[in-house]
């Protein structure tokens, strides 16, 4: 019963999202405003940790095969895709590259500046 619980919450969170995704005239996915609103409700402890902790391990463990709808749907547009593959395969390991480098330097300014709290509150 707490993993429906913890469901039901994040899946409101989710609907939520998609209410603002409609009301917002801006062109942001609509499930990136559930994330933001979900991150903003845990961070202001309006939701739990706790609260949905279980579920979304769960949800991140079984990502993988989220993803297998969206392979089935490149397979089945091939035709349309084959012309330009390597234009895509281009674009995918660029954005990937630069996606690592961002991300790596992002969790360096944060762990520098974790550290210089750490050093100056000791």
């Amino acid at each position: 019963m707490k993993w429906i619980k913890q469901f039901g919450i994040i899946l409101a969170v989710s609907f939520i999202g998609e209410l603002l995704g409609n009301w917002i005239p801006l062109p942001i996915p609509a499930s990136i405003y559930g994330i933001i609103l979900l991150f903003l409700c845990l961070k202001l402890h309006l939701i739990p940790f706790d609260a949905v902790h279980e579920t979304g391990d769960f949800l991140i463990e079984i990502m993988p095969l989220m993803f297998i709808p969206a392979a089935v749907g490149l397979l089945e547009s091939w035709d349309i895709i084959r012309p330009s593959w390597i234009q895509y395969i281009l674009i995918t390991v660029s954005t990937t590259f630069i996606v690592m480098v961002a991300a790596g330097l992002v969790t360096q300014v944060v762990i520098r500046r974790t550290k210089k709290g750490d050093e100056k509150n000791a």
